[in-house]
C-alpha cells in the first residue's frame, strides 16, 4: 500500500537578514529627503553634544576628543563637519548661509590646531550645533525651496573642496612652523645656533 500524499506548501525561502552592524550608517543611508537633515542632526550630536560632564549642563562630543590629537584630530572632525555642510547643499541654502556656516567650520578647525586649548575651546564653540541651528533656521523660513539644487550643490562642492585644500596646508604650515620654532630653540637652549 503507497503512502499516503502530504500537502507540503513553500512559499518562499528566504536567507536571513544580516543584523545591522552599524546603526548610525543605516539612519545616514536611509534618508533621501534634504529636508530631514538625518546627517546633520546625527553627526552634530556625535561630534558636540554626545556626553555631559558630570554635575554640568556642559556637553561635548568627539570633536574636542579628536583635537586632542594634533593636526590629524582636526582634519578628522573637520571631515566630518563636511559631511553637514553637504546636507546643507542638498537643501539648496544658498551660498551666503553655507558661507557662514564653512566659517563656522573654519573658527572651530583654526581653535583646535591650538595644542590642548583648542579641544577645550572646541567643548563650547561647537561648530557642528551651529550649522546645524543655522540650516534649519534657513529651512523654516524657506520650505518651499528646501530641495535639491544642482547649481548650489556644484557650486558648493567647489568651495569644500578649496576650503579643504586650505585646511590641511593651513595645518601643515602652522605644525612646520611650531616644530620648527620649537627645534630652533632646543638648539639654540644647547648652544648650537
Amino acid at each position: 500500500m503507497p503512502a499516503p500524499a502530504r500537502d507540503i506548501q513553500v512559499d518562499a525561502v528566504l536567507p536571513p537578514t544580516p543584523p545591522e552592524i552599524n546603526p548610525i550608517a543605516a539612519k545616514l543611508a536611509s534618508s533621501k529627503d534634504p529636508a530631514s537633515n538625518a546627517a546633520a542632526r546625527i553627526l552634530s550630536k556625535y561630534l558636540d553634544e554626545l556626553m555631559r560632564v558630570p554635575g554640568t549642563n556642559v556637553r561635548f562630543g568627539l570633536d574636542p576628543i579628536l583635537a586632542l590629537i594634533p593636526g590629524v584630530g582636526d582634519t578628522v572632525a573637520s571631515g566630518a563637519g563636511v559631511i553637514i555642510l553637504l546636507d546643507a547643499l542638498r537643501s539648496g541654502i544658498p551660498i551666503p548661509v553655507f558661507l557662514r556656516m564653512a566659517l563656522n567650520m573654519g573658527i572651530n578647525f583654526a581653535i583646535g590646531l591650538i595644542p590642548g586649548a583648542g579641544a577645550l575651546a572646541s567643548v563650547f564653540f561647537k561648530s557642528n550645533t551651529r550649522n546645524l541651528k543655522l540650516l534649519l533656521a534657513w529651512q523654516a523660513g524657506h520650505q518651499d525651496k528646501v530641495k535639491r539644487s544642482t547649481l548650489h550643490f556644484y557650486a558648493g562642492i567647489i568651495l569644500l573642496i578649496a576650503m579643504i585644500i586650505g585646511f590641511i596646508a593651513i595645518a601643515w604650515a602652522f605644525y612646520a612652523w611650531l616644530f620648527y620654532s620649537a627645534a630652533h630653540a632646543v638648539l639654540h637652549a644647547l648652544g648650537f645656533s
